[in-house]
């Protein structure tokens, strides 16, 4: 029997694969009173032969890391959906987003008891060595406000 490959859908993602740094903007939250500046290393992974891709996230402020993540990405063919499945150093259960890419962004989203979060991967320019994130929060899933915003290039 030949093993399944992935499809050119799993394939969209293999273009987040290596690793990249770059800088964050945190705006104010309840989780971050007063925002500012970080930077962040991402080491993202193809994984399980090409259907995934495997995320280690460190951000720094203050020349320290103060936050740490890690996720995997894949796009599950039954349900015809990308999916990230996150857990970072708050602690908190697993968050899954859902979603699909719209033009040249895969945007995300998820739920969980403290509200709703979009992820927006534009990658547009990984080609070139960059791509940008957002991710936007919600209390109610239908006014966003803005999260973090992200730029990152090749290491």
């Amino acid at each position: 029997m030949e093993m399944p490959k992935p499809t050119a859908a799993h394939q969209r993602l293999n273009v987040l694969a290596g690793k990249w740094k770059g800088q964050e903007k945190m705006h104010p939250s309840p989780w971050d009173p007063q925002g500012g500046m970080a930077e962040a290393t991402i080491d993202n992974q193809l994984v399980l032969d090409g259907f995934a891709i495997a995320q280690s996230y460190a951000q720094r402020r203050g020349g320290a890391i103060s936050f740490t993540g890690h996720c995997v990405m894949n796009y599950d063919g039954e349900a015809k959906e990308y999916q990230m499945h996150w857990w970072d150093s708050m602690g908190t259960p697993v968050n899954v987003f859902r979603g699909q890419f719209q033009g040249q962004s895969l945007v995300l989203t998820g739920q969980n008891p403290m509200g709703h979060s979009r992820s927006t991967f534009d990658l547009s320019q990984a080609g070139a060595g960059r791509y940008s994130f957002k991710m936007e929060f919600s209390p109610d899933g239908k006014q966003w406000g803005p999260f973090m915003d992200g730029n990152y290039v090749r290491a």
